[in-house]
């Protein structure tokens, strides 16, 4: 038994997950068609239909059908979406000591010492979740617009901006 790998196509685990779901590259995936396309890839390589297979080509299956979670994973979550991008596009590197806006962390003290005042946590919350409203105003129209093309490498830098800061403010309200 061959696993389903069209001819021509490279190694499927060193795919971009946008190839393996041949999706536009885009930060807004249509859920609908996530869903039906992981169903139809999971049909595709899910290992339980190589049971009869070499071993190999059960690990294979094994291999592919992860990508295929790990991709679905990403894609279900926008921040995760986020993060592939910028990490593709060499722009996120994991344990970055990323230099943020002396501005933004001075509202994000007044933030954290509002917590100090014992102020409600609604009001810290709506506080900060205006702050990320605000900062993701600032490049929504960047992020809708961002189709994977080379020239876009300056909006993706303020991209990142955005996404250092919002999780900034996400661990801020998880506390």
């Amino acid at each position: 038994m061959v696993l389903p790998i069209e001819v021509g196509e490279p190694y499927f685990c060193d795919m971009q997950y946008f190839e393996i779901f041949k999706f536009p590259i885009q930060f807004h995936i249509d859920q609908v068609q996530l869903n039906k396309t992981y169903i139809t890839l999971q049909k595709k390589y899910h290992p339980d239909f190589y049971g009869q297979a070499t071993e190999d080509e059960q690990a294979e299956a094994l291999e592919m059908s992860s990508v295929v979670n790990r991709a679905y994973k990403t894609f279900k979550n926008p921040d995760r979406i986020m993060q592939y991008i910028l990490t593709e596009e060499g722009l996120l590197e994991e344990g970055e000591a990323y230099k943020m806006d002396p501005t933004f962390l001075m509202e994000v003290m007044e933030l954290n010492e509002m917590k100090m005042d014992d102020a409600s946590p609604e009001t810290i919350r709506e506080r900060a979740l205006a702050m990320q409203q605000d900062i993701y105003n600032d490049v929504a129209g960047l992020v809708a617009a961002y189709h994977g093309e080379e020239k876009q490498k300056e909006g993706l830098l303020k991209i990142k901006d955005y996404y250092y800061k919002k999780k900034y403010i996400d661990r801020l309200l998880a506390e």
